[in-house]
């Protein structure tokens, strides 16, 4: 979409997603050539609503607003971590697929990263707290102050690790849109 300007530098631009039922984080980032500018960071505040399903469809909602919005070249997603609490994985799950169907719809490249892996492209520590990453973040794009909630910043994690790992060959999990998802996971779709 937005690879070749006159000035013959590339630029693109990355949605990174924090799914989550109770708050959905994001942050945007913009490339040019080899250098990464600080577009937005914001959550979607989901608390207040009890309905499940309803939480799924504004997560969807929010996420195609912002693909048309912004329209990011790229999407990285934080994958759900695995956790001792079963019923949380799912809806953590649910979340991240009802985002990564959004930007499917929109046929926006995806890419998955565990949490761990985000942690250790932005602080060198894969075991790093939220508050260690969100101050790197601050380091890094010169933002003038944190969020109250660190969900936002989980978001922009993920773009910023998306950047550092293009041009990588093992970048994770990326699918181009739903052909693409359904020949990398066979075994999961019905037939």
């Amino acid at each position: 979409m937005n690879q070749e300007k006159k000035t013959g530098k590339t630029e693109k631009i990355i949605l990174g997603i924090d799914p989550g039922t109770t708050i959905m984080g994001f942050g945007l980032i913009k490339v040019v050539g080899k250098k990464m500018h600080f577009l937005q960071l914001n959550e979607l505040q989901l608390q207040k609503y009890s309905d499940h399903y309803l939480k799924l469809k504004l997560i969807f909602e929010r996420t195609v607003e912002l693909i048309d919005t912004y329209h990011p070249d790229e999407i990285a997603i934080e994958a759900p971590f695995f956790g001792k609490n079963v019923q949380s994985m799912l809806k953590l799950g649910r979340a991240q697929g009802v985002a990564m169907a959004a930007g499917l719809s929109r046929e926006v490249p995806i890419t998955e990263y565990s949490p761990k892996k985000i942690k250790m492209a932005i602080t060198g520590n894969g075991n790093a707290s939220k508050e260690q990453v969100a101050k790197m973040l601050q380091s890094l794009l010169q933002l003038k102050s944190l969020p109250k909630n660190l969900d936002s910043t989980d978001g922009l994690a993920a773009a910023v690790c998306h950047f550092y790992n293009s041009g990588r060959v093992d970048v994770g999990k990326g699918y181009s849109g739903w052909a693409s998802f359904v020949k990398q996971n066979e075994k999961r779709v019905k037939k």
